[in-house]
């Protein structure tokens, strides 16, 4: 029996009230904090910070893992926890793990390309990965947007990936589920940044909330009444909030290009998309692919991801389901087991 709009209202303002209680007990020094496994600077440039986590005292695999996430959030949601971390799951399995920090774009970024980022940044972060770990070849693990860019940079660059990995990536950007499709088309990309030389941080958030307005804004501040005698789910509640409303501001040049080039033109999956005067094919890639999807991705719908398999060979492609949400398929206890299940299995 569902509640009446104001006995709805009632509850809800209960339920906030509670989790300003909850909250006002913590202060800088007591909050819960993200990305707490260690890890050490092995390379910078400009904004971008290349690390490297601590192995744990494990044999250790040959080859390492450099995992790229998007430029939209931070990369933290990769280590949001112990329990709850990708990266620890991969060290415990023996990986030499690297990660790519895109950092803060700032008004000086305006004019960064996708280029840039895939044929610059992005090469030169696996390049430093190689001889770091003292490898010839790497394994490159990206995820939402890092996924696309990795797929990009592995069909321009083969002789470098060993094997790669896409996680809830989107290839196909006219699938008719996609939403984030449906609010592109009708954007002309110059407005985007007329009032600011880059794109808001919060222009995106706003953007992203709008997709699930309900759930994002409203309901699940409900989720606390049921947290108050649970301070680790409390912890992992206020970490994600922080890793939510940690927004970058997203330099203008490579968002609009890829506004352009992958939502509006499809560019990537109809096989016409360039980087300066480099033809993207994925056709091109010589490694093995896995590609992870999640069942309930409302950002990434399953059919955008699964369209990676009219591009690569049969014997080199795989892709799995996963269940869950857009992060929850990489955060959720349960899936993140099997993920990494499957990801230690194939990789071996």
């Amino acid at each position: 029996m569902s509640l009446s709009s104001q006995a709805y209202s009632t509850h809800w303002q209960a339920h906030f009230q509670l989790l300003i209680n909850q909250l006002s007990q913590f202060d800088e020094n007591s909050a819960p904090q993200l990305a707490s496994t260690p890890k050490n600077l092995i390379y910078s440039e400009n904004k971008l910070k290349l690390f490297c986590y601590e192995a744990l005292d494990i044999k250790q695999k040959e080859i390492p893992i450099l995992i790229t996430y998007a430029l939209v959030n931070r990369p933290d949601i990769v280590d949001l926890e112990p329990d709850r971390s990708l990266v620890l799951r991969l060290l415990e399995q023996g990986f030499t793990v690297y990660l790519i920090d895109w950092g803060y774009p700032d008004s000086s970024d305006c004019f960064t390309s996708l280029d840039n980022y895939i044929n610059g940044l992005l090469h030169r972060c696996v390049q430093r990965t190689k001889r770091h770990s003292n490898s010839q070849t790497i394994n490159l693990l990206g995820i939402c947007q890092g996924g696309v860019f990795s797929l990009c940079y592995a069909a321009l660059h083969p002789e470098s990936i060993n094997k790669l990995v896409t996680l809830v990536s989107p290839i196909d950007f006219e699938n008719t589920h996609n939403i984030l499709k449906s609010w592109s088309n009708g954007v002309l990309t110059n407005k985007l940044s007329e009032t600011s030389p880059n794109i808001t941080g919060q222009s995106i958030s706003l953007l992203f909330n709008s997709l699930k307005p309900f759930q994002l804004t409203h309901e699940k501040y409900r989720q606390p009444a049921t947290l108050s005698s649970k301070k680790e789910s409390l912890h992992t509640f206020l970490r994600m909030e922080q890793w939510l409303n940690d927004t970058p501001d997203l330099a203008a040049q490579a968002a609009n290009e890829f506004l352009q080039s992958f939502y509006q033109q499809n560019s990537l999956h109809k096989k016409s998309l360039f980087l300066k005067n480099k033809h993207v094919l994925l056709s091109d890639i010589k490694c093995p692919v896995l590609n992870f999807y999640a069942t309930k991705d409302h950002i990434v719908p399953p059919a955008a991801a699964q369209a990676l398999s009219q591009h690569i060979k049969a014997s080199l492609y795989q892709e799995a389901p996963l269940q869950g949400g857009h992060i929850g398929a990489f955060i959720s206890k349960k899936t993140q087991h099997q993920l990494i299940n499957q990801l230690n299995d194939w990789l071996e």
